[in-house]
């Protein structure tokens, strides 16, 4: 069934036009498939030698998974793993994944290594949040040599405002679900995003690295 642009392997129809259309290959999230069926579905993107990027992958079904893959590569942090076709980096513009605090870093490093696996160069700028802004004035030369800039943050989330207001390109924000009970598991974060009087913001879900990652990625290219 190849050549309707999607392999049928029963349980699942693996897009294998996306590429195609989208410029990047169909990705697998992990969390609700068995390891047995995320194993089907590696093995019919592999066959047609695309990029490989599984989010929100566990370590115990990573090594499942190298078994058979040998050349898999896991971002423990991040957890995601990938088996890339791309040999260098392939888009020129610099891309900035900005993180308020220390316990926002996963959700970050699941947007950086999805802009790396999609041919970016990534510049990390980690635990600069807004109750010390001086630690991220500190990087302001750095943010202005940025094509586009994810800024990840939980608790209130007003990094991204704080950040667009200070560069003239594309931020794309990413609410994290880090905060105690009135944020409400990223809520507070993601209504802080969406409501800012910054323009030139555009928010994707809540822990949605890969998704950040994804529209960044675009937004570069």
């Amino acid at each position: 069934m190849r050549n309707k642009g999607f392999c049928d392997v029963g349980f699942a129809k693996v897009d294998m036009d996306r590429l195609r259309r989208r410029g990047f290959p169909e990705v697998i999230y992990c969390p609700g498939k068995t390891r047995e069926e995320i194993r089907h579905i590696a093995h019919q993107i592999t066959k047609g030698s695309q990029t490989l990027l599984l989010t929100k992958l566990n370590r115990e079904t990573f090594c499942y998974l190298k078994r058979r893959f040998p050349r898999l590569k896991y971002n423990q942090r991040g957890c995601i793993g990938y088996l890339s076709k791309r040999s260098q980096v392939t888009k020129k513009g610099l891309v900035g994944v900005v993180c308020a605090g220390t316990s926002d870093i996963s959700v970050a490093e699941e947007a950086a290594t999805t802009l790396e696996v999609m041919g970016n160069k990534v510049i990390r700028l980690y635990d600069v949040g807004c109750a010390g802004i001086h630690r991220l004035m500190e990087n302001k030369e750095i943010l202005t040599k940025l094509n586009v800039i994810v800024v990840v943050a939980g608790m209130e989330g007003a990094l991204a405002s704080i950040i667009s207001g200070l560069v003239s390109v594309a931020v794309v924000a990413v609410p994290t679900s880090c905060g105690y009970g009135a944020n409400f598991s990223g809520l507070s974060a993601l209504l802080t995003m969406l409501n800012s009087c910054s323009p030139g913001i555009g928010t994707v879900n809540i822990d949605n690295g890969f998704g950040a990652g994804y529209l960044a990625s675009l937004i570069n290219k």
